[in-house]
């Protein structure tokens, strides 16, 4: 892939940013005859100052790459696909939705917004206004697969309005199961994913102290001056003594906590026999470290406790994040009256930041559209996806018999992957908008080809107050289209035209949105097609600087004229240390019989633990078709100690099979010296579609870790959520 300034006649230089993760990289791209021929990390860019990865260097590739797929297909009786027009797709399309919304009701008609879809900045606003108005509550997205513990923690926990410290001009910072540097992920106050390895060089030499909670030494652990490498799954635990530990010290603000916090003593009850020697027992970790871990934390003036996607899937992943809440609370890790906030957002709304709590709020139960599946309800605004397989293969009323799949691929991102080919093949009609021949979409009824980036306008709608300063980009479509391909909100608006569907936006657009989200309001057009421009607008309607001075800067700005110092509060809220049901799950934890090497004996006669782990050339299961990404391997190798291995009697590149709660899958190993014993480490997004392959092409097409999950065997009371990390495992040499 060229790198360096093209000097071919005819070539634009455009800037634009990333959309191929979350991490929406300024990018200066190289445009000929309309098309991309060189991409290369903006320089000139205040915040990225160039950076890049692997996977955003693909674009160039991507646009016309041998397996895209640039014009609309549909699935023949016989098997075979038709190309056809996308005119011709979503006029039979909105046919047959007609029809089964009058047989069948509205509530059969749901959408899949996996991971992609929030990469296109008006997907979620209008996929959500559709809904609204065909009145269907069937909307899922990928953030109730991973991380929906993230909203439920807050709705009780409460929100402090002053907002949370950031990780710039902090003295000390707590991450847990969250790798920066590879995923580029990462929730605010953790390492920033723009350029993380800049921001932690940059914060490791500005004093700052870091300590990091994972089962793996990761690239982020090895930067940092604590370690506990906690047995997997054991994160509450942890969290539990350190609390402890800065309660029985006094190394909290009590003054803050008097006046801001209920539920201080009940709390320390909760937590009261998670000794440093349990705390070692159980989880794996040294005591006298972990006691050193908390005083680090305690003696901080400013900092704040995160944690990614993986302990969010381990079990009891509600508790982990409200844990990690206390522990911010305790110590008042937040912008005080007088405190200038950092990044109040430009793309959010108007309004002032104060020194006061925004009280808990209700988020899930018998108040929400239920689910017909075990007793499951509409959870921070949107269905549990762990029961989408069952509400399409559940007869009766409310039964799912259309999916719209937008930028998701629920082959191998749902948990139960067997569970999964049975229901995308159970329904009436399966929509697809790829770019590709997913595990997915080969089971489609139709497949509207997406646009990618460099050929739509997005501003960073999701990523708006991720930033460490008022950053914003809006980035214009900068090739021509390459074929009949259409963006996610042009679906939905063409399919909502042809049904005579009104489209308004109200209302959030993510679960965290009443807090400190995006602003969305307004009546969509629906005599004229918009402009994407025009959607945008209404997206981000009452904003601190209007998208129209936004596009006009032509790249990425620092609008430093917004400024914003947290007011003095007037709320007599408070914050939540122990609402209801929480003082009860830790002492659920506290009281599961553990054997004497630690393990919780529910754990049963497993061998291992199974983790997830992330890898810097593949986002999720996209990327892996390219030749540079091929290049860096085309298998999820299953990563285990050298004496697990060795115990087994097999080595680096031998085949084992994995087998869990939800079945068994072949994968290849790898012996990684750092990883504990008992542990197996494995990427999700890999393998394919069971019924178009088998366990023979494990060594180039990777294995699929959800096929060893049971979405039934253990789940999220409130969420639902599958166990995803932490699952017991057998592992057997081939």
């Amino acid at each position: 892939m060229p790198t360096h300034r093209s000097v071919q006649p005819g070539v634009e230089t455009k800037k634009t940013y990333c959309r191929f993760c979350h991490n929406y990289c300024a990018m200066e791209v190289d445009v000929l005859d309309g098309k991309p021929i060189a991409v290369r990390g903006d320089t000139s860019d205040p915040v990225y100052g160039g950076y890049t990865c692997l996977k955003g260097r693909q674009l160039v590739a991507a646009y016309d790459h041998e397996s895209r797929i640039t014009r609309p297909l549909k699935k023949l009786a016989d098997g075979s696909w038709q190309e056809i027009s996308s005119k011709q797709a979503l006029d039979e399309i909105a046919e047959k939705v007609k029809k089964i919304i009058a047989a069948e009701g509205p509530r059969s008609i749901a959408t899949y917004c996996g991971t992609y879809s929030f990469q296109e900045s008006a997907a979620l606003a209008l996929s959500r206004a559709f809904h609204e108005g065909i009145k269907s509550p069937s909307y899922y997205t990928s953030v109730s697969i991973d991380q929906p513990a993230k909203g439920i923690a807050l709705s009780r926990f409460g929100v402090w309005a002053g907002g949370p410290h950031s990780f710039e001009g902090a003295d000390v910072a707590l991450i847990v199961g969250c790798n920066t540097l590879i995923s580029h992920f990462a929730p605010y106050g953790g390492i920033p994913p723009f350029s993380p390895r800049q921001a932690l060089n940059k914060g490791l030499k500005d004093g700052i102290k870091m300590i990091v909670i994972d089962p793996r030494k990761t690239e982020v652990s090895r930067k940092a001056h604590i370690h506990l490498q906690v047995r997997p799954g054991e994160d509450p635990t942890v969290l539990c003594g350190m609390i402890k530990v800065i309660l029985d010290e006094d190394l909290y603000d009590a003054e803050f906590c008097e006046q801001f916090v209920d539920g201080l003593q009940s709390l320390r009850e909760a937590v009261s026999d998670f000794t440093p020697e349990y705390v070692e027992l159980r989880a794996g970790v040294p005591a006298e470290l972990m006691i050193e871990a908390a005083r680090v934390w305690g003696h901080g003036k400013r900092g704040t406790a995160t944690a990614g996607t993986g302990p969010n899937m381990a079990p009891r992943g509600n508790v982990m994040e409200h844990l990690l809440h206390v522990l911010n609370t305790l110590c008042s890790r937040f912008n005080k009256e007088g405190d200038k906030v950092p990044n109040p957002g430009v793309l959010s709304p108007m309004g002032n930041r104060k020194a006061e709590v925004i009280a808990p709020w209700a988020a899930y139960g018998k108040d929400f559209p239920q689910s017909r599946i075990r007793g499951l309800s509409e959870c921070c605004g949107e269905m549990p996806t762990a029961a989408l397989n069952d509400e399409i293969l559940k007869p009766g009323e409310g039964q799912i018999k259309v999916l719209f799949n937008i930028g998701g691929n629920p082959i191998v991102a749902f948990p139960n992957q067997h569970k999964t080919v049975r229901a995308m093949d159970a329904l009436e009609l399966l929509v697809c908008i790829d770019v590709r021949m997913s595990a997915t979409a080969v089971m489609a009824d139709y497949i509207l080809p997406g646009k990618i980036c460099l050929e739509r306008d997005d501003a960073p709608v999701m990523a708006d107050t991720w930033f460490d300063v008022p950053y914003t980009h809006y980035a214009e479509a900068i090739v021509e289209p390459n074929g009949d391909v259409i963006e996610e909100w042009e679906f939905y608006w063409e399919l909502a035209h042809r049904l005579g569907i009104e489209l308004t936006l109200g209302g959030s657009i993510l679960p965290m949105d009443a807090a400190f989200g995006v602003a969305t309001g307004g009546q969509i057009p629906m005599d004229h097609k918009p402009t994407k421009f025009e959607v945008l607008t209404l997206v981000t309607s009452g904003t601190k600087i209007p998208l129209e001075e936004i596009r006009a800067k032509k790249g990425g700005f620092v609008f430093d004229s917004i400024e914003c110092v947290v007011e003095k509060g007037d709320s007599a809220a408070k914050l939540q240390l122990t609402p209801p049901g929480i003082a009860d799950e830790i002492r659920e934890i506290r009281a599961e019989r553990v054997s004497a090497s630690g393990i919780p004996e529910k754990d049963g006669d497993y061998s291992h633990l199974l983790t997830s782990r992330r890898l810097n050339h593949v986002y999720n299961s996209s990327g892996q078709q390219f030749d540079a990404v091929k290049e860096k391997g085309t298998t999820n190798c299953a990563y285990m100690h050298p004496d697990d291995l060795s115990a087994l009697s097999v080595k680096s590149g031998d085949l084992i099979q994995i087998s869990g709660p939800g079945g068994i899958v072949t994968a290849v190993t790898e012996a990684e010296s750092t990883i504990k014993r008992g542990v197996c480490s494995l990427a999700h997004g890999w393998g394919f579609n069971p019924e178009y392959n088998d366990d023979d092409d494990v060594r180039e097409m990777g294995a699929s870790s959800n096929r060893i999950i049971s979405d039934e065997a253990e789940y999220d009371p409130i969420s639902g959520m599958a166990r995803q990390s932490a699952i017991p495992v057998q592992i057997t040499a081939v």
